[in-house]
């Protein structure tokens, strides 16, 4: 790396897990000292043929974790998944020094729900908000008073990088509940939990939550169709303030 830029890591890759031929996680050390909210990204490089590709990706690591965690989806054609698919332990990547994003957890509002809906990689920043109070709550500077609601879609059940961990928090956390949702069934006779789309299953969970816009604020992060139709669904519901619902958009769809 030629980088000679003060606004970036050379940060290196320490851990590295697949979920699926075209879903991973990878650890890296920045090489410096990153302090983020939980819900923020960060901006990730690599260089190649004398051009730098950058990209935000959503931070999955609690900000107490000595490395930060990613969740990647390949993009076959992409500008940066493609490369960043090639890094293996002890590769480095560039990384901006500042995190970015105002996809924080809402404390101000007075509203205590907290629905978060997902698509696939987009669980990354709730999993940085269900860790961060985890260890907040047996701490004891968390007292359990937000409560936590999320719905995880994806067509297949391999896509849930993080199911396992989320069952557990959920089984052990009384403030966090965890829903994911599989929309291809008929592939997969085995799976046990729920059925549909994100948002084709958001009204049922939140009416038997007793969400609505007195007490809740919405966070929507992923695919942007799931985002436009829970969008849509929730306005209904009376989320008309603005600050009522919050979005995190992977990608802008092509006209």
């Amino acid at each position: 790396m030629t980088v000679g830029d003060e606004k970036f890591y050379r940060a290196r890759v320490t851990k590295r897990v697949e979920f699926a031929p075209d879903l991973w996680m990878i650890r890296i050390q920045p090489g410096g000292e990153f302090k983020f909210v939980p819900g923020q990204y960060a901006t990730l490089g690599v260089e190649h043929d004398g051009k730098r590709t950058e990209r935000p990706y959503s931070i999955a690591s609690a900000p107490f974790e000595n490395e930060i965690e990613f969740f990647f989806e390949l993009v076959p054609e992409g500008a940066l998944t493609p490369r960043l698919y090639k890094l293996q332990p002890g590769d480095e990547l560039l990384m901006r020094r500042i995190p970015k994003g105002k996809f924080t957890l809402d404390t101000e509002s007075g509203r205590k729900h907290h629905l978060l809906v997902s698509t696939v990689t987009g669980v990354a920043p709730f999993v940085s908000f269900v860790r961060t109070l985890s260890r907040d709550w047996k701490e004891g500077r968390f007292d359990g008073s937000h409560q936590l609601y999320l719905l995880n879609g994806a067509s297949r059940p391999w896509e849930f990088g993080y199911k396992e961990e989320l069952n557990r928090f959920d089984a052990e956390l009384p403030w966090f509940k965890y829903v994911p949702t599989v929309s291809r069934p008929w592939d997969h006779a085995d799976w046990p939990g729920e059925i549909g789309r994100a948002d084709d299953v958001l009204r049922k969970y939140a009416d038997h939550w007793e969400l609505d816009a007195t007490n809740t604020t919405a966070y929507l992060c992923g695919h942007p169709d799931m985002i436009a139709n829970s969008k849509a669904i929730l306005k209904r519901r009376g989320f008309v303030d603005r600050t009522a619902i919050k979005e995190e958009i992977y990608w802008i769809p092509a006209k």
